[in-house]
């Protein structure tokens, strides 16, 4: 074929093609017609031709297959078991082999490969006459009297505290009371008196009557404190050690006055430096070298609650879990407040917790919101004050 009959086949494709296109354009619903119609068209040919062709050679298969004579192929008509009849399936009756003694090359394959199983017999079913039947209830004459039968309540046994707090041997609670209130009074400046209602007076004393125990007192009327809780407690254990994350530390609850951080007082919390619990927290409001201490009081727990008053923690302050319950919902709902903040060193970074308070350029001091409780730490045991008051 010539090129240039090539050329007018190709022009005359590509016109008709335009042309198509052009109709289509037109008339689109020529074009929804006609696929319609070749759905239609594909339908019949499968219902009318392909059904029936797949069908006879369907039919035509099964037809031969039945003619083959396989000889692994057996039919049999098997008629229903009856009551105690047994079957067999017959075969081809396999060999008898006689046993044979093991070659020194198959003895050493079976002691390094194999392990003989011990015998184990099967005792047979008992038949159900031969098994063993429950007494028979005894039933009371027709006329017998009907015993009074009471049924006794059951008593409810108080479960026993899996910990005991122990107390003091050597003071009585008023004479520690005592002891404890002029020990703290005798730190107590007149502006700590004036501006703080609620004083948790901590002895990190390791011996004495008053060691390793929390005194709450509160603020009368007239001035004068008054006993409200004698807590055990425990406070850090002075020793240098290094905690779950890896960081060297000295457990050491450091001696001073704090306030209460009122951003920082959680019922549940976790401390991240020894991966404990440490439910009721209240940490202080304390900076050192421009960083806030994680120093806190809160319950203890676990095998903690029974070492309360004696030094087991890593700095912070240990109650009972309801002892610390109860002093932070005292706290939360009767002292928050203005308070005096505690003065800072610039140079240093750090909070004062020796007693010292903010002032402006007159003296007045400078205060903010927070909740009016005052917390004095001291490492006393008290033995020569409580002994003087016998």
């Amino acid at each position: 074929m010539s090129a240039l009959r090539l050329l007018a086949l190709s022009y005359l494709a590509a016109a008709s093609v335009f042309t198509l296109t052009g109709v289509l354009q037109a008339r689109p619903g020529l074009w929804r017609g006609a696929v319609f119609s070749a759905h239609q068209l594909s339908d019949r040919v499968a219902r009318e031709v392909l059904a029936p062709a797949l069908e006879r050679v369907r039919r035509h298969d099964v037809t031969l297959l039945d003619s083959l004579d396989h000889p692994a192929v057996a039919r049999l008509a098997i008629a229903p078991m009856q009551p105690g009849e047994e079957r067999l399936l017959a075969g081809r009756a396999s060999a008898v082999q006689e046993p044979r003694a093991l070659e020194p090359a198959d003895a050493r394959l079976a002691e390094t490969e194999f392990r003989v199983s011990p015998l184990i017999e099967i005792l047979p079913d008992l038949p159900p006459e031969d098994l063993p039947k429950p007494p028979a209830p005894k039933l009371a004459p027709p006329h017998a009297p009907v015993p009074d039968v009471r049924i006794a309540k059951p008593v409810e046994k108080k479960a026993a505290p899996a910990w005991r707090i122990p107390e003091p041997p050597d003071a009585t609670l008023g004479n520690r009371a005592m002891a404890a209130s002029q020990r703290l009074k005798a730190g107590l400046s007149e502006d700590m008196l004036n501006n703080f209602d609620l004083f948790l007076y901590v002895s990190k004393a390791e011996r004495g009557p008053l060691a390793q125990r929390m005194y709450v007192f509160q603020k009368q009327q007239g001035g004068g404190l008054k006993l409200a809780y004698d807590w055990a407690a425990s406070t850090g254990r002075e020793k240098n050690e290094v905690s779950p994350r890896g960081r060297a530390s000295f457990t050491a609850t450091p001696q001073g006055y704090y306030q209460l951080d009122p951003e920082r007082m959680y019922r549940r919390y976790r401390s991240y430096s020894w991966d404990q619990p440490m439910p009721n927290a209240m940490f202080f409001n304390w900076e050192r070298q421009g960083l806030q201490t994680v120093l806190a009081i809160h319950a203890a727990s676990g095998e903690d609650v029974s070492k309360l008053g004696q030094r087991n923690s890593a700095g912070c302050i240990h109650l009972s879990p309801e002892n610390a319950a109860t002093l932070q919902d005292m706290i939360r709902a009767n002292y928050r407040g203005p308070v005096p903040r505690f003065a800072y060193n610039e140079s240093t970074r750090t909070m004062s917790n020796k007693g010292a308070f903010m002032r402006d350029r007159e003296g007045r001091l400078k205060m903010a919101d927070g909740y009016r409780v005052l917390v004095y730490i001291e490492d006393y045991g008290g033995r020569d004050m409580v002994a003087a008051l016998f």
